[in-house]
């Protein structure tokens, strides 16, 4: 794929929205709203790596309520002929069709592979790759099962999503600012990860989120580790030019 003469794609990630409360979120969404909007006559892709909502799941004939400014935006950018694609996160990984169908975005359960002008890409929210962290693997092969999925749904949507975000709020307070420390090349998963992935094919920039530190890291000459950043510190994105890839702030 070609990136035309003066357009972009852009790449951003973990606005957590829901977290830590409406006011906070709402505040947080205008910001979100306003850069999109502010991209949209130069930007030829968008792609959200995760998290968007610090909790989503959708029911047969229910979503959480909310969040009405961004998925309208969202909706006035496909019409308009722009492809956003939305890697889904561990705090939004229970998407059922609802993107699809109503917002015309493209939605990804795992990582994948994109290439523009002769520039690859391996995109992915992040969690769950490269070594360690079993507790956590183990525990989303139970959140992505279907027939766990089909319990939770069985549940009102009151309690459900009541209880999804009191548990999110409950872990966020446990894992404090463990997200605001960077461990060191040799010791941050994603990492170590893209390191292994580059030892068998080449890409040009590994592109996550997950980790809320923006960082953009030269893992050899001709390859970069991206991490987004959030949208609740930092509010970072990337965006590629067909030349390059750059991390860049918004406000």
């Amino acid at each position: 794929m070609q990136v035309p003469a003066g357009k972009k794609v852009y790449f951003l990630s973990d606005f957590h929205l829901g977290a830590p409360d409406h006011a906070a979120s709402l505040q947080r969404e205008k910001i979100i709203v306003a850069f999109l909007e502010s991209i949209r006559s130069t930007a030829a892709a968008v792609f959200i790596v995760g998290d968007m909502f610090d909790f989503w799941f959708e029911y047969k004939h229910v979503t959480p309520k909310g969040y009405v400014r961004l998925l309208g935006k969202l909706a006035e950018i496909t019409d308009s002929g722009i492809p956003v694609h939305f890697f889904v996160g561990n705090h939004d990984m229970w998407m059922r069709g609802y993107f699809e169908k109503e917002l015309n975005i493209l939605v990804y359960f795992e990582p994948k592979t994109f290439e523009w002008n002769r520039k690859k890409f391996y995109i992915g929210h992040g969690d769950g790759l490269g070594p360690e962290d079993h507790g956590y693997k183990l525990l989303k092969s139970v959140f992505r099962n279907r027939l766990s999925q089909m319990m939770f749904a069985l549940l009102h949507p009151s309690w459900g999503i009541g209880l999804a975000n009191f548990f999110s709020q409950k872990s966020r307070r446990k894992t404090g600012t463990a997200d605001d420390v960077f461990l060191g090349e040799d010791n941050e998963w994603l990492i170590i990860f893209s390191r292994q992935m580059l030892a068998k094919e080449h890409y040009d920039y590994f592109i996550f989120g997950h980790r809320h530190l923006p960082r953009d890291i030269k893992l050899t000459d001709k390859s970069h580790y991206i991490n987004l950043g959030d949208w609740i510190k930092h509010f970072t994105y990337a965006e590629f030019d067909g030349k390059e890839t750059q991390l860049k702030k918004f406000c």
